[in-house]
């Protein structure tokens, strides 16, 4: 999991909230080491794509992400 490009690790992250959150926290963690080999600062997802893409959704998502170390931020 170690050499996945950033957008492969949102895919994963995409694909885990699809399925319950499954195993979410190691895709989390792939996200971040993806981010740090890229120099990203913060991960951009699509609402569109998210389970619960209201506000309240994004908010719960920011929150958990950023406890876990990354930074998120949703395209228009």
């Amino acid at each position: 999991m170690s050499d996945l490009t950033l957008s492969q690790a949102i895919e994963n992250i995409y694909s885990s909230i699809k399925n319950d959150n499954e195993e979410l926290d190691a895709h989390i963690a792939a996200l971040k080491a993806a981010m740090a080999r890229e120099g990203a600062k913060e991960a951009v997802f699509e609402p569109s794509k998210l389970a619960q893409s209201n506000r309240q959704g994004r908010k719960i998502m920011q929150s958990y992400f950023k406890k876990k170390g990354v930074t998120v931020s949703f395209s228009a």
